[in-house]
């Protein structure tokens, strides 16, 4: 048996720098590449002529719908994340913890199938398209009378990246290798940042604000808890990279750096919408903008130098001080920051807390249309049900009670 292994000063030095430098690329390419995701096809909506001309190739290119989240969503954020720890705490402690782990398992393990799928068709598409490759997408619709219920768009990129995912998902539950893990942790942070969106600076900040202080409140009455359900998980929810991992002799036991997939999130869905509104900007003055990504992005590249600094702020004070607080703390504020001052120095600040993005619009306007319906339905005076009589009435069916009879 190996004896423990003690690395020399340097070596260690060393780790902990490639450490850092694995978890900030992990940390940067859902951020990166899942903003760019979240972008739909620009439409001046005061340029009617040219969203009509542009239905014709939204139907050939569809964007991916997103989940628009309000200020509302993100004030209840903590609540319903802090109901979900204790939940899982007192799972743990009461229950088997296998047949939980096994159940988290099969479930994120489906999470990561599609995620994982989803990214390699956004992957492997532009390549083909840049061979001049044209494969024929599959329809599905399933309706009812005559509205339809469910429909999907697939092909057999698709369903190739499908059977890779299962097989990859298939390692990952059989080995609980740390390199699967990984993938499937970027495949999700990836998918989140594309399919959320936050609709409004405001929301941005109020979820950023939540999460800090839901860090705060769980790192400093709940570290227990925290410690236990963080113990006892066993699933893709964070990046891991070994602190020494060139220098280490075969047969000693890995120690990892971790990175929670909430500190790439959330300031991902900021970054996210920092984009948007970057492309905001640019479609008000190019209404033919598109679906190209060539526009000035200053608000997005301040928000990823920012994130960068954060970072750097944590694990610099974290290897020289011993300063260990959540990274939210340094992530969440940078970000917001970066957009402040952005804002002050382009005399924008106006336009900032003032955009709504279209999918927060469309999402006010059904909530609107929801609350007018239901307060018509209660102003509704009731009505006396109808009664419909036979058009050939017999005569008997209306004698008097009490009147003489013809047999009388």
């Amino acid at each position: 048996m190996a004896g423990k292994y003690v690395a020399s000063p340097v070596a260690i030095e060393q780790g902990q720098l490639v450490a850092y430098a694995a978890l900030t690329t992990m940390a940067m390419v859902p951020i990166y590449f899942g903003s760019h995701a979240s972008l739909k096809k620009w439409k001046n909506i005061k340029d009617k002529s040219a969203t009509k001309a542009g239905d014709k190739e939204s139907t050939e290119q569809d964007d991916v719908k997103s989940e628009s989240l309000s200020i509302d969503d993100a004030i209840t954020f903590p609540i319903f994340g802090s109901l979900g720890l204790v939940g899982l705490h007192l799972a743990y402690k009461h229950w088997d913890k296998a047949y939980i782990n096994y159940a988290s398992t099969a479930y994120f393990t489906l999470v990561g199938i599609l995620a994982l799928a989803q990214v390699g068709v956004n992957t492997i598409s532009p390549i083909v398209e840049m061979l001049g490759l044209h494969i024929e997408p599959y329809h599905i619709t399933l309706s009812r009378r005559t509205r339809d219920v469910y429909s999907a768009k697939f092909s057999v990129l698709h369903l190739s990246m499908m059977i890779v995912s299962i097989l990859l998902s298939a390692y990952y539950a059989a080995t609980k290798d740390w390199i699967a893990s990984n993938i499937f942790a970027v495949a999700i942070a990836l998918n989140g940042i594309q399919l959320l969106s936050l609709d409004s600076f405001k929301t941005g900040i109020a979820l950023i604000v939540g999460f800090c202080l839901y860090e705060v409140a769980w790192a400093k009455y709940g570290a227990e808890i925290l410690a236990s359900v963080a113990k006892n998980m066993d699933a893709p929810l964070k990046v891991v990279f070994p602190w020494l991992i060139f220098r280490l002799p075969a047969g000693q036991t890995l120690l990892f750096a971790k990175f929670g997939l909430g500190d790439i999130v959330v300031p991902g869905l900021f970054a996210a919408l920092c984009l948007r509104f970057d492309q905001h900007l640019a479609g008000n003055k190019n209404s033919a903008l598109g679906r190209s990504t060539r526009f000035a992005k200053p608000y997005f590249i301040a928000c990823l130098v920012a994130y960068l600094l954060g970072l750097g702020c944590s694990f610099y004070l974290e290897h020289t001080m011993q300063i260990s607080l959540p990274m939210i703390l340094y992530l969440g504020p940078a970000c917001i920051l970066s957009v402040f001052m952005t804002g002050s120095v382009r005399g924008q600040m106006q336009n900032v807390f003032g955009y709504i993005s279209e999918e927060g619009l469309e999402a006010r306007a059904k909530r609107l249309a929801r609350i007018k319906s239901t307060q018509s339905k209660r102003r509704e005076p009731m009505r006396a049900p109808k009664v419909r009589l036979p058009a050939v009435i017999k005569e008997e069916t209306f004698v008097p009670r009490g009147s003489p009879t013809d047999e009388e």
